[in-house]
């Protein structure tokens, strides 16, 4: 029988996965809390072994364990349990891309309240929280982003590097604006030894960028304008301005004030980096940055995951000349590169 002229009937299949998603999310970060994956990498590998090591009854380690394999953390075979590839770069504490902080920010009690009150931010057209959000000044929330995204952002910054250095080590001077962890800006510098980085963001979260700075040994050439972006004078001269993971939090109007206001900082033949989550013109694919959508509506009030034309429309608004789009494979984000 031909299956293609034959579609599957209707199942509620996909309706109960998505109502009971909040257990996967619950099962991961328990499994971060306890540290199971980083007990399997030691060896322990039954629930008997493990459930001394991570403090926890036996039997509830084997219920987790077995829905963790469901869900494809983990590897079972004759009542043992293994990590995945994935599991084992990015969840083992040992691993230097060891990555479990994220909970921290990403199921933190601010962002998740925002999903809470997800039918009033869609019926008001952006967040339902009060004041702006994740975008109100001086918000704390950001320190707590700076410390537990770290890690997995260092890759992303490494592959913005590769990208807009080209193996080149010329005496630049750059801006990196809502800087956050600081690992965009570090990463030409690591790459670079004749860079010197500007870093603008809350005072609070900056404190973050410098400790980071200070451990990737680059602190003599780095330094800070605390305040908001849109207030502070950022100087001028700059060879490179890298807005990682902004423009999305903000209206149109609002990122081409701020292009604006970043070109007129530029040195002659300069470059704006915005590294960011770019969907298609369909705006359904590709599904992380498609999705990305709905969390700048449920925190921000007016932000959005913006196509590669809206963005490209900002730059040029905003009077740059040239503008280019560059894969960051395998890393979810893209690049916009503007002249």
């Amino acid at each position: 029988m031909n299956q293609a002229n034959h579609p599957a009937p209707p199942s509620p299949a996909l309706l109960f996965e998505s109502v009971n998603a909040y257990q996967r999310t619950a099962a991961i970060r328990a499994s971060i809390e306890l540290d199971i994956f980083s007990a399997i990498a030691e060896g322990k590998k039954s629930a008997a072994q493990l459930a001394p090591r991570v403090k926890a009854a036996e039997r509830g380690v084997r219920m987790l364990c077995d829905f963790l394999v469901v869900a494809g953390f983990l590897t079972k075979q004759n009542g043992e349990y293994g990590l995945t590839p994935d599991s084992a770069l990015f969840l083992d504490r040992k691993s230097p891309a060891y990555s479990g902080s994220i909970v921290d920010f990403l199921l933190s009690p601010d962002l998740m309240r925002s999903f809470d009150h997800l039918t009033d931010a869609v019926r008001k057209g952006g967040t339902a929280e009060h004041g702006d959000g994740t975008v109100s000044v001086e918000n704390p929330v950001w320190v707590k982003f700076a410390r537990a995204m770290a890690p997995i952002m260092v890759p992303v910054g490494q592959k913005m590097a590769e990208i807009l250095l080209n193996k080149s080590t010329p005496k630049m001077k750059v801006l990196d604006i809502a800087a956050g962890h600081g690992m965009f800006g570090l990463a030409i510098a690591r790459a670079n030894p004749n860079a010197t980085i500007v870093a603008t963001d809350w005072k609070g979260v900056l404190e973050v960028a410098k400790e980071n700075a200070a451990r990737f040994g680059v602190a003599d050439r780095f330094s800070t304008i605390p305040g908001s972006a849109f207030d502070v004078d950022f100087g001028t001269g700059y060879d490179l301005i890298l807005l990682p993971n902004f423009l999305h939090h903000f209206n149109v109007p609002t990122c081409e004030k701020l292009l604006k206001k970043a070109r007129t900082a530029l040195a002659p033949g300069g470059r704006v980096a915005a590294p960011e989550f770019i969907p298609n013109d369909d705006r359904v694919t590709p599904p992380p940055s498609a999705t990305f959508a709905l969390v700048m509506l449920a925190t921000t009030p007016s932000g959005d995951a913006y196509t590669l034309k809206e963005l490209t429309s900002m730059f040029k608004n905003a009077g740059f000349a040239k503008c280019e789009l560059h894969s960051m494979a395998p890393m979810i984000q893209n690049m916009v590169i503007a002249e």
